[in-house]
């Protein structure tokens, strides 16, 4: 049910408000005056906010600006009477989504309340649509490992050196190969991921190579392989040390001559790709154990760059928390809840085995489960 605030000093203003929107099935709240209001919109979260502009302690101008700072994504159209019109145009200028005289018509007021929930909800949408196609998300933290992988790849990122990341399960792994691809002369092309953990090991050539129709029963048609889709951009061959070895073979050929074959086919296809490859395995115990070749561990590792787990950077806890309140909230098209500083602590205090993934995950649970701020004791009872 959409929730309205209305902030009006004149009861039977409120009064006739609350009647008319109740009947229409809208939620209604009241503020008696500005600085009620204010209160009541930092605390809770509305669709639409009807605002007086003459009341006492803060008229609706100020009420307006300082709304509009603590949200600006939700609507609100002021209330004049006949003599407050050139000041309720100034309130639209200023930010305001329309304003209605009193005594309000009841047709332009539905009108105007429905358009202005249209315009919160295109809002939303596109807040949630601009977060799905951004490019790259930023790389969040101060501590002196994240510090110094940013300088890795502000170095490594303009040149071709092939990179190989590693660290565990969660703690970004896929974020420093996409800003290596961003930050490369590349960035034009297209980066191309690749899970070589999450395909059968008798279908990872074709996925890497294409395969021409024919090549076997179910090749109905040619298939296009990431190495050509990533040709003049970035292949990122993730958890590589699940690859087969007979697949690792024809990598290293790759990327020895710049040329693959696809399945079935005997033509060479030259390809120009820059190869950033991750893993969370030991690659060398992997060599040990003759599960990976330790040539193609050389060809993919002229630049090594380790991610460290969330536990080894606790200190950047807090940044994280910070960056996820304010990204789920936006998914959610709701202000940002705010953390208490021992709830922060807590949070430091876990172990974090999922890393950056489960602490997105537990910031998400903590904003859903708790009240208006995030306290230590949400943390304990949500937290496991």
């Amino acid at each position: 049910m959409p929730n309205i605030l209305i902030v009006d000093d004149e009861r039977a203003i409120r009064n006739v408000l609350r009647d008319i929107l109740g009947n229409e099935g809208y939620k209604v709240e009241e503020a008696i005056d500005g600085e009620d209001g204010l209160k009541k919109f930092v605390a809770s979260t509305y669709d639409v906010v009807l605002c007086d502009i003459k009341m006492p302690k803060i008229d609706g101008l100020e009420f307006l600006q300082k709304a509009l700072e603590a949200n600006s994504d939700v609507p609100i159209i002021m209330i004049s009477g006949h003599g407050n019109i050139e000041t309720a145009v100034e309130a639209v200028k200023k930010g305001a989504f329309d304003f209605i005289s009193k005594p309000p018509d009841l047709n332009r007021l539905l009108i105007t309340i429905r358009n202005a929930m249209d315009k919160n909800l295109l809002v939303k949408e596109t807040k949630v649509l601009r977060r799905k196609v951004s490019k790259v998300q930023e790389i969040i933290g101060n501590s002196e490992a994240i510090e110094q992988i940013k300088a890795t790849i502000d170095k490594v990122a303009p040149t071709d050196a092939r990179v190989l990341v590693t660290g565990e399960n969660g703690s970004g792994k896929e974020l420093v190969a996409r800003w290596l691809h961003e930050k490369s002369n590349r960035n034009s092309a297209p980066i191309v991921e690749v899970n070589c953990a999450a395909i059968p090991s008798e279908l990872i050539e074709s996925e890497l190579f294409g395969h021409e129709k024919g090549a076997f029963t179910s090749a109905i048609k040619q298939r296009i392989g990431k190495f050509e889709q990533a040709n003049g951009g970035t292949l990122f061959l993730d958890e590589i040390g699940d690859m087969s070895l007979s697949a690792q073979a024809k990598v290293l050929r790759a990327l020895q001559e710049g040329k693959i074959t696809r399945v079935g086919g005997d033509k060479e296809i030259a390809v120009d790709v820059r190869v950033v490859a991750a893993t969370n395995k030991n690659l060398l115990e992997e060599v040990d154990a003759k599960n990976f070749r330790l040539d193609l561990y050389h060809r993919l590792g002229v630049i090594l760059i380790h991610v460290p787990s969330l536990n080894e950077r606790r200190s950047d806890i807090p940044l994280l928390v910070d960056k996820f309140l304010i990204d789920i909230a936006a998914e959610y098209g709701q202000a940002p809840k705010q953390i208490e500083v021992d709830a922060l602590t807590e949070l430091q205090q876990h172990n974090w085995t999922g890393n950056i993934r489960e602490l997105r995950n537990v910031t998400e649970r903590l904003i859903i489960l708790s009240g208006k701020t995030i306290t230590k004791a949400d943390v304990l009872n949500y937290v496991k």
